[in-house]
C-alpha cells in the first residue's frame, strides 16, 4: 500500500502576506510526510501572480516564481493572469528561472505553432513504489484576447481527449491541473473518466472536502491563498483505494515571528523598485471628483483617446483610486492610483448605436455609481460615474458630437476599456460595435504615457 499526499495551491493572486506562512507550511508538511514514508507532490493551479501587487508589478512576475521556487512544486500551470497579465516577451521570459516544470497542454505560440519553449503540455511522475501518474496543466482558453497577445487557445475537450490517448498504458492515473473553473472541471469529470483527479482553480471556489463527481475526485482550495489543498491517496498495485480532499485554512496555521517582517519587504521592494520611475512632473492637484475644478477623469480621457486614436471616449471614475497630486510623479503613485489589468479598447459604432450605448449608461447610473465590482481585470472598489469627451446627452434624448447634432448612420469611433465589453450593463458595445482591443498595454501604462508628453518630468 502506498500513501500519497497531494498539496495544492491555486489563485493566489499576489496576496503575499500570507506567503511566509504557505511557503513555510509545505516545506515542514513535506519533510514530515516524507519521513513517515509517504509520497508527497505539490502543484500550483495558475494566478499565483497579480500586478495589483507592487512586487510582481515592478518584477513583470518573476519575483513571484522566485517565491514558488522556495517550495518543492513539482508542477504548475498558468492561469489567466499570468497569461494574459504579461506581454508575449514578459510571459516568454517570466520561467527562466524556474525549479519546476510548467505544464500547459492547450496554449501555442502563434508563430511557431508549438507549445511554448518554457512548458509541456504533461508530465508523467513515477512515484518511489513504482505507481505512474500522469499530471495534465490547462488554462482558461480566452479565445479573444489570448491572440492579441500572439498565442493561440486550443479547445480544452479536444485536446484533453488527444493527451488522454496519449498516455493509454503510459499510466496508472492521471491528474488535471485545471485552471478552467468548476462548472467546466464538473463537465470534464463527466466525459473524461480517464480523469481521476482535477485539481481546480479560476473561479476561485473552494471545496472544503472536495467533490466526487462519477469516478472523479475535484478539490480546490478558494483564493487569495486563504487555503491550501489536501488530497490523501492509498494506492495498491497502481489502483485507488481511498481517495479525500480537504483543505487547510491558512490563517489559522502558526505564524513565526519574521513573517509579518517578511511580507512587509516584499512590499518595501516593489515600492522602492516603482519610486524609482520617475514619468511626470505635475504642475497642480487633478482630483477625482466629478464637480472639481481641475478633474483627474479629464487627464484620462485624453490619454484614453490619444491611445486609442479617437476623438470620443468614455471612462469611469471608479477606475482612479487617489488624486494625482501635484508635483513628481512616479509609476508607484500611478500603481496604486490605477492597479487594474484593464486594457484600452477602440469601438466603432454607428450613430444610432452611439445614441442606445449613452442610454444604457444613463438607465445604469444609479446602480452603477455605488456599485461595488468584481473582477474583469477591475482591482478598485466601485464603478463610479461614466464620463464622456466629445459626446453629450441631452435632456431630450439627442446626442450631440463635439456639440454638433449626431448623424445616425454615420461611423463614430470610440476610445474605451475592454472592461466595460466584458460586464453585462452596455450590451450595444457587444451586439453593435465593432471592438479593437489591445492588449500590449494596461490603462495605467497609458496614462504614464500621457502624463510623461504633458508634464514631462525635471530630473
Amino acid at each position: 500500500m502506498e500513501k500519497i499526499t497531494i498539496l495544492h495551491t491555486n489563485d493566489i493572486h499576489s496576496h503575499l502576506e500570507r506567503w511566509p506562512q504557505i511557503r513555510h507550511f509545505l516545506n515542514t508538511y513535506r519533510k514530515q510526510l516524507l519521513r513517515n514514508g509517504e509520497t508527497v507532490l505539490t502543484f500550483d493551479i495558475g494566478d499565483a501572480m497579480d500586478r495589483n501587487h507592487v512586487l510582481t508589478e515592478a518584477s513583470h512576475g518573476q519575483a513571484n516564481v522566485n517565491l514558488l521556487n522556495g517550495v518543492h512544486y513539482d508542477g504548475v500551470t498558468i492561469g489567466n493572469n499570468e497569461g494574459l497579465g504579461l506581454s508575449h516577451n514578459d510571459l516568454n521570459r517570466l520561467y527562466e528561472h524556474a525549479n519546476f516544470p510548467v505544464l500547459l497542454a492547450n496554449l501555442l505560440d502563434q508563430k511557431s505553432g508549438q507549445i511554448p519553449k518554457w512548458a509541456h503540455p504533461y508530465e508523467i511522475i513515477t512515484t518511489g513504489e513504482g505507481t505512474r501518474i500522469g499530471v495534465i496543466g490547462m488554462t482558461a482558453p480566452f479565445i479573444l484576447t489570448y491572440p492579441l497577445l500572439g498565442w493561440k487557445p486550443l479547445p480544452v475537450d479536444e485536446t484533453l481527449q488527444m493527451i488522454l490517448k496519449e498516455l493509454v498504458g503510459q499510466t496508472d492515473f492521471n491528474i488535471l491541473l485545471s485552471h478552467l473553473g468548476l462548472s467546466t472541471d464538473r463537465r470534464l469529470a463527466d466525459e473524461f473518466p480517464e480523469l481521476q483527479i482535477i485539481l481546480g482553480s479560476h473561479t476561485h471556489h473552494h471545496l472544503p472536502k472536495g467533490e466526487w463527481r462519477n469516478q472523479t475526485l475535484l478539490a480546490a482550495a478558494g483564493r487569495y491563498g486563504e487555503h491550501v489543498g489536501q488530497v490523501q491517496l492509498e494506492i495498491e498495485d497502481g489502483q485507488f483505494k481511498r481517495a479525500q480532499a480537504s483543505t487547510i485554512d491558512v490563517d489559522q496555521l502558526p505564524k513565526l515571528a519574521r513573517d509579518a517582517e517578511t511580507a512587509a519587504s516584499y512590499q518595501n521592494e516593489g515600492t522602492k523598485i516603482l519610486k524609482n520611475q520617475l514619468v511626470a512632473d505635475i504642475p497642480q492637484t487633478f482630483y477625482r471628483g466629478v464637480d472639481a475644478k481641475n478633474r483627474i477623469i479629464d487627464l484620462g480621457l485624453e490619454a484614453l483617446k490619444t491611445r486609442t486614436e479617437t476623438d470620443l471616449a468614455m471612462l469611469s471614475t471608479g477606475m482612479f483610486l487617489d488624486d494625482l497630486t501635484e508635483g513628481p510623479v512616479s509609476m508607484y503613485e500611478l500603481h496604486h492610483m490605477l492597479p487594474h489589468a484593464v486594457h484600452p479598447m477602440r469601438t466603432k459604432l454607428k450613430g444610432q448605436d452611439v445614441i442606445r450605448l449613452m442610454k444604457e449608461v444613463k438607465k445604469n447610473r444609479n446602480y452603477l455609481l455605488g456599485s461595488p465590482v468584481y473582477g474583469m481585470g477591475f482591482r478598485g472598489r466601485k464603478w463610479g460615474e461614466i464620463v464622456w469627451s466629445g459626446l453629450e446627452l441631452t435632456n431630450d434624448g439627442n446626442v450631440l458630437v463635439q456639440g454638433q447634432p449626431i448623424n445616425l448612420t454615420k461611423d463614430y469611433y470610440i476610445g474605451g476599456l475592454d472592461h466595460y465589453l466584458f460586464f453585462p450593463y452596455f450590451p450595444t458595445l457587444e451586439i453593435a460595435g465593432n471592438n479593437e482591443l489591445s492588449y500590449d498595454t494596461v490603462l495605467r501604462e497609458d496614462f504614464a504615457t500621457y502624463l510623461a508628453q504633458k508634464f514631462p518630468s525635471k530630473k
